[in-house]
């Protein structure tokens, strides 16, 4: 146990939880760098990167803004991800969850990276499949209906 907590450690890249710095997601070969996948904690990396639709790099933000909680920008890892932004990504996928704090902190996120010339694109949101329609609240089917396209 003392092993693992002596080697586990953060991603100087991404700020994924890792026991290499930087970790196998960042040094892979395979992996698309013009495509970052913004997360607020670390178990959020491995959720997307178990469906295997995404093959681009993360960066994890440590957090989300929480003004009531006194989380605001300076204690997340913004700032790292906005220079990662200048060495080329062509996109910037906002997976945040899809709570207050999740939607704050992409707005401000979006606010922030648009300028710099990047696409940025949010994670479509609503009805989950293998739900009934009865059981959605009112905002998951507002986003169901936004997020909707063509077939």
């Amino acid at each position: 146990m003392r092993d693992v907590k002596a080697r586990v450690t953060y991603c100087s890249i991404c700020n994924n939880i890792t026991d290499a710095d930087p970790c196998p997601l960042c040094t892979s070969e395979t992996r698309d760098r013009h495509l970052i996948c913004v997360v607020e904690e670390p178990q959020n990396v491995a959720a997307i990167d178990r469906g295997r639709d995404f093959n681009g790099v993360f960066h994890v933000l440590m957090g989300a803004l929480s003004p009531l909680q006194g989380i605001g920008p300076d204690d997340l890892k913004i700032k790292s991800l906005l220079a990662r932004v200048t060495d080329g990504p062509t996109e910037v996928i906002l997976a945040t969850n899809p709570n207050v704090e999740g939607e704050a902190t992409a707005i401000y996120l979006a606010r922030l990276l648009k300028p710099l010339g990047v696409k940025v694109t949010r994670i479509a949101m609503g009805v989950p499949v293998g739900s009934d329609l009865e059981y959605a609240d009112e905002v998951t089917m507002h986003k169901a209906l936004e997020g909707r396209r063509e077939v």
